[in-house]
């Protein structure tokens, strides 16, 4: 994201690159600006949707075809996570939600994230957001596979603590 800046927000300068307190960083050259570019991730909440006892993972319109994920989304200006996990999971899926418990806070380096995920119990009828996705399907928790990176670190988190031990 570092590389999309290359003039300084406040004065119009350009940024040149430098170390800066440890680690390379985009700053100002402009005299007396001082403007720093810091690169902190974005926050984005995930959501762990248990839905009629089946978990629901969801297509987004450009991921290949057999590709399934959870419901995420970026956390809003003036917004609690847990309110903007429900509300992407009302956006995306249609469903009303409840959070049932914070799984955990994951990096996600590859695109300067920090992902908030929650287990989320919904209730209603399934409506895709058709703009940004194709497809979902319910999987049994006991089926429910965690991948390698991102999301998929806290679908593992979940699955150890709610299908490996039993709790519902």
């Amino acid at each position: 994201m570092a590389d999309e800046f290359k003039f300084c927000p406040r004065c119009g300068s350009a940024l040149g690159t430098r170390e800066h307190h440890g680690k390379e960083r985009k700053l100002c050259e402009g005299a007396g600006c001082g403007y720093v570019y810091w690169g902190n991730p974005t926050p984005v909440v995930a959501a762990i949707i248990e839905h009629e006892g089946q978990m629901l993972l969801a297509r987004g319109k450009s991921w290949p075809e057999k590709m399934f994920a959870l419901v995420t989304g970026f956390l809003e200006a003036a917004e609690t996570p847990q309110q903007g996990v429900l509300r992407e999971v009302k956006e995306e899926v249609g469903l009303d939600g409840e959070v049932v418990s914070l799984v955990g806070v994951y990096p996600f380096e590859m695109r300067n994230e920090l992902i908030i995920a929650f287990h989320v119990r919904t209730s209603g009828t399934i409506t895709l957001n058709e703009q940004e996705l194709a497809a979902y399907k319910l999987v049994p928790k006991e089926k429910l596979r965690a991948w390698p990176m991102g999301t998929g670190l806290a679908v593992q988190d979940w699955i150890d603590t709610h299908v490996k031990s039993g709790v519902a």
